[in-house]
């Protein structure tokens, strides 16, 4: 598994995106999130990758000032009550943890936290312990996240363990008592 299916995998994970609308409100765009009905200024995703809803489908361009949104081929402005998306950002600390793991391990663990109806973007908490173990020979320890999808809860124990083999063993435990193991070894 290269870095490209590696992004591909990350990219199509449920719950990448903030979806709502965007008024343009006292010469400002502002932006209303569906989910939480919560607003804010558009400004704050400047010169990010955002997804506009025209013509029965998501469009990806970078936003630009006075609601422009560039494409490859043309700039598009934007209209009261559009609908547009825009990429969350994974926790930092996640996204290390994710780079710093073994092509097998991550996809296991990806696919098995899919599997559980979790997606990536779901991370509320991630303890990443190996980015303190970057000078060691040997590095061993574990890593704690903790995932919300809005209806279950799913805390993971990753153990470690890198020397002369690498053992990854992710434990995941689901508020309902339900209790999972993957183990991953590399020599």
């Amino acid at each position: 598994m290269n870095r490209q299916q590696r992004s591909k995998l990350i990219e199509f994970q449920t719950r990448a995106f903030i979806e709502g609308t965007v008024e343009y409100i006292n010469e400002q765009w502002v932006f209303f999130e569906n989910e939480t009905e919560e607003a804010s200024l558009l400004e704050e995703y400047l010169h990010q990758e955002i997804e506009v809803f025209r013509h029965n489908r998501f469009r990806k361009g970078v936003l630009f000032e006075e609601g422009k949104i560039a494409f490859t081929d043309e700039i598009l402005v934007l209209k009261n009550n559009d609908t547009i998306r825009i990429r969350k950002n994974l926790i930092y600390s996640l996204e290390r943890l994710l780079e710093e793991i073994s092509d097998d391990a991550f996809y296991q663990f990806v696919t098995h936290l899919n599997s559980l109806k979790f997606s990536v973007y779901d991370c509320i908490y991630c303890y990443n312990h190996l980015t303190f173990l970057n000078k060691e020979e040997r590095k061993e320890g574990v890593n704690f996240i903790i995932f919300d999808n809005q209806e279950d809860i799913c805390s993971i124990q990753h153990h470690f363990c890198y020397y002369e083999k690498k053992n990854d063993r992710f434990e995941f435990t689901l508020n309902n008592g339900k209790r999972t193991i993957i183990e991953k070894l590399t020599s």
